[in-house]
């Protein structure tokens, strides 16, 4: 541990915090051999008696879903009984132990959450995942998933990755660069050799500890003693990780035949089983005597049953040193040997890489082991498993499909630049219309996610011409060759879901022209008859339209996009709570069908409908989740919309600077892609904050520029009443009066209780002071059970228009109630407009509720786990519906309740009740 004080101090902290109950984690990332493992051994030896948990990753094994899942845990295999049975049963079956599909990918994430937290439980928990890049990438994902929720456990994850590597990767988890050594403490590894040797070694290691050592131990005797020629390390050194395979080599090759023999079939294994490894060796000819060698050497670790390399860089070695028909007969054998212990999916992908041209055989394997991971919500693992299956697939009709589908789970774990590149690999023309219609959702995906959602959309919409329009003479997707025979039609539910999709894309652009045209292919279906007609001039048919999509969308075969869009088309037209539930069974069907690619962006519906109600904690609370997770994907589109959202709530709270971070953001993604949506809701956020702030001018700029971005009246609604506020508070009554005209004729066409209570408040603003009471008391009537946000606007407008009138007494009843609205809610600019005109008129302008009362001492996620406390749901029932482990829950409460001064539940229940 020379010259490592840094690391040291850091883990040591997390290790001295877990003694203390709080739990932490830590990515320590950089080139090979620097010193990564080492660090991990360290940890494991100040670990003072807390119980270590490690996993170890194996390159061959990285695409054996939750594979690294299982071997970090077997140890405390035990504790999953102690879980909550949904739990359990997840993790029986991603570890095989039961022949169950796992539906939801979110209840792996909990189960290894609560495992962790269980085995935490008599004391600190280690855990310690070497080698990340080579762990497979369902367990990785659910490691970080856990690592980032732990709390109050005494959990401390330590993960070690190879910077540049390919592989798995691990995102979300502070970071710590491991650098070369300093030229003293490089020194103190290489004992012995003069100094000018000791010099060229440590220039040619550039500091990296491994390679000191293997580099000094891989010197001639002549080179020990000095003479050190320019053959023997030359000026312009080969790539570093390759100089250090080299020392490794040099000292395998003078292993027995055998020996080599046998240590290469331990480094193609993937179980880490002696047993395993063995009974694969005699197959070869080789028998456990044969290790001997090698374990002398050091090369490998023989404990109990498991065989493990002393460093991953002598496994590589092992491995890539052995000639091709050595490499392949190895893996032919662990097929064998797997085969008769039952582990048919680690036996296929040894099979694969046995495998030096096509073979349908095991191509077939491949699919199954695809099919297999997939209904365990491994997406990742499943694409690999398509994309190798593809790979040794001659036939190219199949060969394409496997590539789809590969393109397609990659798009499902998120991963959009590896759908884009399989996509870019599928053989053209392609003669089945459902392989088509994958094809071009695989291109979608790509294009939607990182460039244009208009030319996603005409992807789309053309493969649904193509596929469906024609059904005589539906053509291939590419050149189809003269002559060829037309195409068979694609079912037309395909086509539907196509539309569909090309309508979301279409949407996400704010572009009523196109969706209009997309719709209108289909107008008769009925998730796209809302739109057919509510664009092309049919409301009430499209209201009927949409009353019976809402009902079919509650039945549990509705899918995803139906959910989502059902959900859209109601936040469209004004039905709010209709639009909440639609978005909330969306949210749940992608975390119990494990797609989570889909995730962020029906997080993003549920967020909009909890602003559209005035929940703005809870849209914060939501978006910062789906924020995160479009982060951890690259799903860089559905960031910036998400940006645009928390932006709107922050604006409310009066947050400037981080409106103004997260509309730039949103803002630099998307006008240069025509994103519409997410630039008129980045604007909006900005002319709402201008508005709150009392910088009206500034706020009509806004908001007119946030017109601007959608081409149809109903796509810019939600923001006419504040345009309307902000030109009538900037004294340009004239520019509110086309958008109060909208809103009012939309109101009156849609019949929304909500969208009626702004469009009266619009009129009171605009029209004759004679009117404006009547209008005023019949937005606030049609408020009632809507929006407290804005029905709290509403009271503040009409006090401020008595208080004009010299009628105080009235205009202060009001004004109270806006102000009280307003700190409760959060709403710092509005609730201080508020006290201001109160004090005008007279009233008392102390704070109240929320601004100096005791929940606004908690944090968000405290009073996210004191609110589902009160209404009786239990820590384990807390910890799966925010994502945190029961201690974690328990710590917020304990820190919860002396804030709030009660002592039990039940006065915590009290006390929100009042």
């Amino acid at each position: 541990m020379r010259g490592r004080d840094t690391e040291r101090d850091r883990i040591g902290r997390l290790l001295a915090d877990a003694r203390q109950g709080t739990s932490g984690a830590l990515l320590l990332h950089g080139e090979a051999g620097i010193g990564k493992t080492a660090l991990l051994d360290w940890a494991a030896g100040q670990a003072d008696g807390a119980r270590v948990l490690s996993v170890e990753g194996i390159e061959s094994e990285m695409e054996l879903a939750y594979g690294g899942l299982h071997q970090l845990f077997l140890p405390v295999l035990d504790l999953v009984d102690a879980l909550p049975g949904p739990q359990a049963a997840a993790l029986r079956a991603v570890f095989g132990l039961t022949a169950d599909s796992v539906r939801d990918g979110f209840t792996v994430g909990l189960a290894v959450l609560t495992l962790l937290s269980e085995a935490a439980a008599d004391g600190p928990l280690l855990c310690l995942v070497d080698d990340a890049q080579w762990v497979d990438q369902p367990s990785v994902d659910m490691l970080t998933f856990a690592a980032r929720r732990l709390r109050a456990e005494g959990v401390v994850m330590l993960f070690a990755a190879r910077d540049g590597a390919p592989g798995a990767t691990v995102k979300g988890i502070p970071g710590l660069l491991v650098e070369g050594l300093e030229p003293t403490a490089a020194a103190e590894l290489l004992p012995g050799l003069p100094p000018y040797v000791a010099d060229r070694v440590i220039e040619e290691a550039g500091g990296n500890p491994l390679a000191l050592i293997e580099l000094s131990a891989s010197l001639t005797p002549a080179q020990r003693a000095g003479r050190m020629g320019p053959l023997a390390l030359p000026e312009t050194a080969a790539g570093r990780p390759s100089r250090i395979q080299d020392g490794f080599l040099e000292q395998i090759r003078r292993l027995p035949d055998a020996a080599q023999l046998v240590l290469l079939v331990a480094a193609a294994d993937d179980t880490g089983s002696l047993a395993v490894v063995l009974r694969a060796a005699r197959e070869l000819g080789t028998a456990v005597e044969h290790l001997e060698p090698a374990e002398r050497a050091g090369f490998v670790v023989l404990s109990g049953e498991l065989v493990r390399f002393r460093h991953p860089l002598v496994r590589y070695a092992a491995y890539r040193s052995a000639p091709l028909a050595r490499r392949i007969a190895a893996h032919r054998a662990l097929a064998e040997a797997l085969g008769a212990v039952g582990q048919a999916h680690r036996r296929a992908w040894h099979l694969a890489a046995a495998s030096t041209g096509p073979d349908e055989r095991v191509a077939e394997e491949l699919e199954r082991v695809a099919e297999w991971a997939g209904n365990r919500q491994a997406m990742a693992s499943a694409s690999a498993a398509y994309e190798r299956a593809a790979q040794l697939t001659a036939d190219p009709d199949r060969r394409a499909r496997r590539l789809v589908q590969a393109a397609q789970k990659a798009a499902d774990a998120g991963q959009d630049e590896r759908c884009g590149a399989l996509a870019d690999q599928v053989p053209l023309p392609l003669a089945d219309p459902g392989v088509a219609a994958n094809f071009a959702r695989a291109r979608a995906v790509v294009e939607l996610g990182y460039r244009s959602p208009e030319r996603a959309a005409r992807i789309l919409l053309d493969s649904a011409d193509r596929t469906g329009a024609d059904p005589a003479g539906a053509a291939a997707v590419g050149a189809s060759p003269v002559g060829a025979a037309p195409a068979a039609a694609a079912p037309p539910d395909t086509t539907a879901s196509l539309l569909t999709d090309a309508v979301h894309a279409a949407w996400s652009g704010g572009n009523a022209a196109l969706i209009e045209e997309i719709a209108s292919r289909a107008p008769d279906l009925p998730v796209l008859a809302v739109p057919a007609r509510l664009f092309g001039g049919d409301v009430p048919g499209a209201l009927d339209a949409l009353r019976q999509l809402v009902a079919s969308s509650r039945d549990a075969g509705t899918g995803v996009m139906d959910r989502l869009m059902t959900g859209i088309y109601c936040r469209l037209t004004g039905d709010h709570q209709a639009a909440r539930q639609a978005a909330a069974g969306a949210v749940a069907h992608c975390r119990e069908q494990g797609i989570s690619g889909w995730l962020p962006t029906t997080l993003d519906l549920l967020v909009r409908t909890e602003l559209a109600l005035g929940h703005h904690d809870e849209a914060t609370a939501r978006g910062t989740e789906a924020l995160g997770l479009a982060e951890y994907y690259d799903l860089a589109h559905r960031a910036a919309h998400l940006r645009a959202a928390l932006a709107t709530a922050a604006a409310v709270r009066g947050e400037e600077e981080q409106v103004r971070a997260l509309t730039d953001e949103a803002l630099a993604y998307a006008r240069p892609r025509g994103v519409g949506r997410a630039t008129a809701d980045a604007l909006w956020a900005l002319g709402l904050l201008e508005l709150g702030l009392g910088r009206a001018e500034a706020a009509l700029e806004q908001l007119e520029a946030a017109r601007r971005e959608v081409d149809h009246p109903l796509l810019s609604l939600p923001l006419l009443p504040d345009l309307v506020e902000a030109a009538v508070r900037a004294g340009r009554p004239e520019r509110a009066a086309d958008a109060a005209r909208q809103l009012d004729e939309w109101a009156t066409v849609l019949g929304r209780p909500a969208l009626g209570a702004l469009a009266a408040r619009c009129r009171a603003l605009t029209g004759p002071d004679g009117a404006a009471e009547e209008h005023f008391t019949e937005a606030l009537a049609l408020h009632e059970g809507g929006s407290a946000f804005d029905r709290a606007r509403t009271a503040l407008l009409y006090g401020e228009w008595l208080r004009r009138l010299r009628r105080q007494i009235d205009a202060r009843e009001r004004l109270r109630a806006a102000r009280e609205d307003f700190e409760r809610l959060g709403a710092r600019p509005w609730a201080d407009r508020a006290r201001a005109e109160l004090g005008a008129a007279g009233g008392e302008t102390v704070l109240t509720t929320r601004q100096n009362g005791p929940i606004s001492l908690l944090s968000p996620q405290e009073r996210e786990v004191v609110r589902l406390a009160a209404a009786g749901a239990s820590n384990r029932e807390i910890a799966a519906q925010l994502f945190l482990s029961p201690r974690t829950v328990g710590h917020h409460l304990y820190r919860a309740f002396p804030k709030l001064g009660v002592g039990s539940r039940t006065e915590l229940a009290a006390l929100l009740a009042s």
